[in-house]
């Protein structure tokens, strides 16, 4: 979907304040609400706004550890890859689920309250994860950047 610069306009006055009234956003943009509101309602039929919700920082709710985990599986099953994705989808803590290609199959994000809860959590639920031929955890230290949108 092409977009031009009235969208980008309003895309980026959105991403900066979730939030906003649609009459500010749209008095921001630069536009007249009946123009917002169809602008992001082709927006939305283009499939550029996937969906509006709430965005809920997890550390606010007391998960100060966040594991990455990078996984490669053992092959030799034919099912190996969906049976995997379907037991960690079953992991509450896990918080996304990435594939790939190359010499690494999956990423998972896991998150835990502390370092005890993260050792059970691996312990009875990770390392549980059918197929797993090497994993390797990498401990989140800082999110430096973490935008969901794009230069607009």
């Amino acid at each position: 979907m092409q977009i031009d610069d009235t969208d980008r306009r309003i895309l980026r006055h959105w991403l900066a304040e979730p939030g906003l009234d649609r009459a500010v956003l749209a008095d921001r943009a630069g536009v007249t609400p009946a123009t917002l509101w169809r602008r992001l309602d082709r927006l939305r039929t283009g499939g550029v706004i996937r969906h509006e919700g709430a965005a809920i920082d997890w550390r606010a709710l007391g998960y100060a550890v966040e594991v990455s985990l990078r996984f490669t599986l053992d092959k030799t099953n034919p099912r190996a890859f969906d049976e995997f994705i379907a037991a960690a989808r079953l992991v509450p803590e896990v918080i996304a689920i990435e594939t790939f290609l190359g010499r690494v199959d999956v990423r998972l994000n896991v998150i835990a309250r502390d370092m005890g809860h993260w050792t059970g959590i691996y312990r009875d639920r990770i390392l549980t994860l059918p197929h797993i031929a090497e994993v390797e955890a990498l401990m989140l230290v800082a999110t430096i950047k973490d935008t969901g949108g794009l230069p607009l």
